[in-house]
């Protein structure tokens, strides 16, 4: 019984962990247009500021896998949390591109850590818990991603200035993690190896990392880039910018919270193909129809089709053999934010040379090619 209660516990504080990387993450989207005027930014000039975020959490992400086989993903965790909530209100602050680029590499840093941490957490949970719940745990992150997305804008439109609204959120962000973190499962339940090697990602975990670097490419160009879109694009109000993103994360909270189902019912390979699909369709909407609803609906259909891919790449990712599940996580999302890392410079490059509208469909044609490459390996 106590194993029980112990296990529960574990799952609801990783819910939380979850939900506070959603929240962080996704309160940084509706900034981006604030930053973008604030500095006089171009959209390739702030393409390769955006690189920083990625940046920073790519070079953390092999370190935290290391730090995670040594001390714990509940400890990161916590730290990796401490970090995003105290420099969230600093991405306002900054008086020119490169202490932006500063501060969101570091904050990317913070984002890698709890990612790498939150999952480790979220596969050992799994592995007691005795089912699939990986999908809840990304329902989780997702909820975060409509809770910051729309609350900062909500603080704004209320009155708050942007930095107080941020640093409102950051207040969350700690009461959220600084409770729960005493209910995480221990490093002493955790696999582990002797090792304090990088490991290089190679056969099942290379290629489950190029699958999620097309995914989360996907991902991040609708966080750098949806209010910029909808903004200048679409001429939404600057403090409803942010609704594209909003729009995205409900659906993907809703697909992730009934996932789990969903994914024992088809499976794995055919939630990976349909998903897809139907997500590269969504950014094909969102661009190739010149108006405003037609693009939240776009979104939407991203959210709905991308929802459950990533949980099926970490879940596959968390039982490989022979690798403890901190190590092959931290190789695959190193891959996976590679996307991030790319993405938004590649956006803002090819935007510059063509239209933000081409290169968001480009994302979509990419989504195409995951389809294809998915189906043929099953």
């Amino acid at each position: 019984m106590n194993e029980t209660l112990k296990v529960s516990g574990a799952r609801k504080a990783t819910l939380i962990i979850f939900l506070v990387c959603g929240i962080g993450l996704s309160s940084w989207a509706p900034m981006v247009p604030f930053a973008k005027l604030r500095l006089g930014l171009s959209e390739a000039d702030l393409g390769l500021v955006l690189l920083s975020l990625g940046a920073g959490a790519i070079v953390t992400m092999p370190v935290t896998g290391m730090l995670i086989n040594k001390y714990g993903s509940r400890n990161i965790a916590l730290i990796a949390a401490m970090i995003i909530a105290l420099l969230l209100p600093l991405l306002l602050l900054a008086n020119s591109s490169y202490q932006l680029a500063a501060a969101l590499f570091v904050f990317g840093a913070g984002i890698g850590s709890i990612d790498v941490a939150m999952n480790a957490q979220a596969v050992l949970v799994q592995e007691k818990h005795g089912s699939h719940i990986m999908s809840s745990f990304h329902g989780m992150f997702s909820l975060g991603g409509l809770i910051g997305s729309i609350g900062l804008g909500f603080l704004i439109k209320a009155g708050l200035s942007p930095t107080v609204a941020a640093v409102s959120i950051s207040g969350l962000l700690i009461i959220f993690t600084t409770t729960q973190f005493k209910h995480l499962l221990p490093h002493s339940e955790e696999a582990t190896m002797d090792s304090t090697s990088l490991v290089l990602p190679k056969g099942p975990v290379f290629f489950l990392g190029v699958m999620c670097f097309i995914v989360f490419l996907a991902e991040g160009s609708l966080l750098d880039w949806s209010a910029v879109f909808l903004q200048f694009s679409r001429d939404f109000d600057p403090s409803w910018s942010g609704v594209g993103y909003a729009s995205f994360s409900v659906a993907m909270a809703v697909m992730r919270l009934t996932g789990d189902g969903i994914i024992h019912k088809l499976g794995p390979g055919k939630v990976v193909l349909y998903g897809t699909l139907l997500a590269g369709s969504g950014f094909l909407i969102a661009v190739l129809l010149p108006w405003g609803p037609a693009a939240l609906i776009g979104f939407v259909l991203v959210g709905f089709g991308a929802a459950n891919i990533v949980p099926v790449f970490f879940t596959a990712a968390g039982r490989i053999p022979n690798i403890p599940p901190s190590i092959a996580l931290s190789g695959v999302t190193i891959l996976g934010y590679s996307g991030q890392l790319a993405g938004p410079a590649l956006i803002g490059f090819i935007a510059e040379l063509t239209s933000l509208s081409i290169a968001l469909g480009f994302v979509g044609i990419l989504l195409f090619l995951v389809a294809f490459t998915y189906r043929h390996r099953e």
